[in-house]
């Protein structure tokens, strides 16, 4: 499996990102889901990945290729994507192009065509922007009502982004929440594991803030999960007992 979060606040952009793949209980293997498509002082663009690793790591290497028009027979890149938009829809023609190639071959293995990905960043000039893209290569935005997107195994980490992120979160308060949520996911699931890919972006900034591994033993990481484990337990222990009781004989 595979956790995956955006958070898109007022102050900037962060996508976090788990490193676990398995393909069984003895075959856990770590790639990195989280790739960074950066020209500093024009453009920082990031793209998370989730679903079928063949799928994601062949949509990754026709992005940095380019993706043939089909109408000039040009190869468009992110680079040159005039905008965030754009650029969204050129990641979608990239998972069509990679379903057109692989996808009866997968169907003929038993294999579904099965992909997602979060892509968020800023062009210069133009706003910060985080997208969903679907397997069929349609997309949805991320929005300030909503600020964060998730993709893999994302029900474990979503109550706390519903709880404690908004669009005026502090952006690196987003960040430790985003952690939260990951650690979260990682104590209710062992598809998602360490080391995790991170990346900070601040809004207008020419290159990313932070980009940033975190691996086993990581001492922040270590406090974080143990102060959360601890606030959970004296939140529970402070809230009342139910007043509910049996009815009497």
């Amino acid at each position: 499996m595979t956790y995956c979060a955006g958070l898109l606040v007022q102050d900037g952009l962060v996508m976090i990102a788990d490193t676990r793949t398995n393909a069984g209980l003895d075959d856990i293997s770590t790639f990195r889901k989280l790739h960074i498509f950066s020209w500093p002082g024009e453009r920082t663009l990031a793209l998370a990945t989730a679903g079928n690793l063949s799928v994601s790591q062949s949509v990754v290497s026709l992005l940095h290729e380019g993706v043939p028009n089909p109408e000039t027979g040009e190869a468009e890149t992110l680079q040159n994507a005039p905008s965030m938009f754009r650029a969204a829809q050129l990641v979608g023609r990239a998972i069509r192009a990679v379903r057109e190639t692989d996808g009866g071959a997968l169907r003929e293995a038993g294999l579904k065509f099965e992909v997602s990905m979060l892509f968020g960043g800023q062009i210069e000039g133009q706003p910060m922007r985080l997208f969903m893209v679907y397997s069929a290569g349609n997309f949805i935005e991320c929005g300030m009502d909503a600020p964060f997107l998730q993709i893999g195994e994302h029900k474990y980490g979503k109550p706390i982004l519903d709880r404690a992120v908004t669009f005026r979160t502090d952006l690196y308060d987003a960040l430790k929440v985003g952690l939260i949520s990951m650690d979260s996911t990682m104590r209710s699931n062992l598809g998602v594991g360490l080391p995790i890919d991170l990346i900070v972006l601040r809004r207008d900034a020419a290159e990313p803030e932070l980009n940033l591994r975190i691996e086993a033993g990581d001492p922040y990481f270590h406090d974080l999960r143990e102060r959360w484990s601890a606030a959970l337990r004296a939140a529970h222990m402070a809230i009342p007992r139910p007043p509910y009781q049996p009815p009497a004989n």
